[in-house]
């Protein structure tokens, strides 16, 4: 049996193993490495953060405007629904190979709604037309 979620080491080696996988992916490795040629020792931290914060309950963990990175880099290249749907097969993917649990289920649940939820403002009939809102 795998462990669940239950620390910030676990939310540290999900984030990690999820970005790598990320970078050498065919359908949006290019994204993140090219487009939007992310800083990854700047990115990872954020990313631990937010994680904890959805997961861990941790209030302070993190503060920010996930949806905004996300618009500006539509105006730099544009985010479809299939870049959704790879992100979060992926994320899914990860969870699964890590651990399993309530937590380990949450992370895929709230991952869904992510991609779920803004799939649309970007690739849809609700999309923001230009990328900003």
């Amino acid at each position: 049996m795998k462990p669940d979620i239950s620390n910030s080491a676990d939310i540290r080696k999900l984030i990690d193993t999820f970005y790598e996988k990320v970078q050498a992916d065919d359908v949006i490795g290019f994204i993140f490495n090219d487009i939007a040629q992310v800083n990854w020792a700047h990115h990872l931290p954020i990313m631990y953060a937010f994680w904890e914060f959805l997961l861990l309950d941790t209030p302070d963990a993190y503060r920010g405007n996930p949806i905004q990175k996300h618009l500006d880099l539509h105006q730099k290249f544009p985010l479809k629904a299939e870049h959704f749907d790879r992100w979060l097969a992926l994320f899914q993917a990860t969870v699964d190979e890590l651990f399993e649990g309530p937590k380990a289920n949450d992370a895929k649940f709230r991952a869904f709604a992510i991609s779920e939820t803004w799939k649309p403002k970007f690739d849809g009939p609700f999309a923001v037309a230009g990328g900003t809102a």
